[in-house]
């Protein structure tokens, strides 16, 4: 007699479990601990970086004269501007003393927020751009223009407009903590650097056609207040672009080797090994569930929970699939149930009948 076999239908159990979802947006307080720690380094390092006065002073009269020979000297007519027009003077304070410290947070947070696939590279990138700037103040120390001899043309508006703002006289930090800062700390300008990451980031990555044009005319408002306020040269903002570039290029590689390093890691190795195992038995499970399912006659796999029939325990199939015979009607060879009919319009088959049905 040839089996019929039902058709097999594998249960959630048996079924290959899905790959596990990867973590696009990291943990933030995690984030935070990493970025907070990343910036008290740099501060630190910014102010070990202090060289000789007359070292920084050398380096801001070279690139001077430098800009002068190449009529970049975009300095001097921005600075008399903004000490003759207090309109702007004031303003352009005010954003080199706050932007700074504001924009650059808030687009991370929106990127952590809105683009977690791209965070991680996006704050990578800052980071190395930053150390790349820290290396900059540690080799080249560089007087900013409004620190020269007043001899040079330069007037120190944080200083002149002082008391519309929290800063003092010696740098954009509030009052008393100017001694917290270098202020010979001008090559590159990193208040350029972080203007260029915030553009690049709200250019590639906002919806709103105006918040992009923002991103391309934040860098440059920024470019013009650090040259109008006389806190650094026109060098000094394409040393901060360099820079910024510089760390870009160097952001995939070092997401390569940070993942290489985790991977590398005892626990990180474990958790690996473990999660494989996992997947490895479940699809062993999976295998094995759907060869069991056939074999043992299209049986339906049992609900969760409940405890596996043995084999000998499974009822075979029924063949007929749902077909019955009317009543009286029997099969070649079939035999007759001596007991009484179960439905009383159904009479009891007699022997001679048996016997007919035999001949036949």
């Amino acid at each position: 007699m040839e089996i019929v076999r039902m058709p097999y239908s594998a249960s959630a159990e048996t079924r290959p479990h899905p790959r596990p979802r990867l973590r696009l947006r990291p943990r933030w307080w995690a984030e935070l601990v990493l970025i907070v720690a990343v910036y008290a380094a740099y501060s630190a390092g910014r102010l070990m970086a202090r060289g000789d006065v007359s070292t920084a002073v050398g380096h801001g009269l070279a690139i001077l004269r430098i800009e002068k020979a190449l009529r970049l000297n975009a300095e001097h007519p921005l600075n008399r501007l903004f000490t003759s027009t207090p309109a702007l003077g004031i303003p352009a304070d005010f954003a080199y003393a706050s932007l700074h410290y504001l924009v650059t947070p808030v687009v991370l947070i929106w990127i952590f927020r809105s683009r977690p696939a791209r965070y991680r590279a996006a704050r990578t990138w800052l980071m190395l751009s930053t150390l790349l700037g820290l290396i900059g103040f540690t080799l080249l120390p560089t007087c900013p223009p409004r620190l020269l001899e007043a001899g040079h043309g330069f007037v120190d508006t944080m200083a002149q407009y002082s008391s519309y703002g929290w800063w003092g006289a010696q740098a954009s930090a509030p009052r008393g903590l100017g001694g917290m800062t270098n202020q010979y700390a001008a090559m590159p300008s990193l208040h350029v650097g972080w203007a260029v990451w915030c553009g690049v980031l709200l250019w590639r990555h906002a919806r709103s056609p105006f918040v992009r044009w923002v991103g391309v005319a934040y860098p440059v408002v920024i470019t013009i207040v650090v040259m109008g306020t006389a806190n650094h040269y026109f060098l000094d903002a394409v040393a901060g672009v360099v820079v910024m570039a510089a760390g870009a290029l160097l952001t995939r590689p070092a997401l390569r080797l940070a993942d290489r390093l985790w991977a590398a890691l005892p626990f990180a190795a474990a958790g690996a090994g473990a999660a494989a195992g996992a997947g490895a038995g479940a699809a062993v499970g999976a295998a094995a569930g759907a060869d069991a399912g056939p074999a043992a006659g299209g049986a339906a796999a049992a609900p969760a929970g409940s405890p596996a029939p043995s084999l000998r325990s499974r009822k075979p199939p029924i063949v007929s699939g749902g077909c019955d015979t009317s009543a009286g009607d029997r099969f070649p060879g079939q035999r007759t149930r001596t007991s009484a009919p179960s439905s009383p319009s159904v009479p009891a088959a007699s022997s001679a009948d048996d016997a007919a049905a035999t001949a036949r």
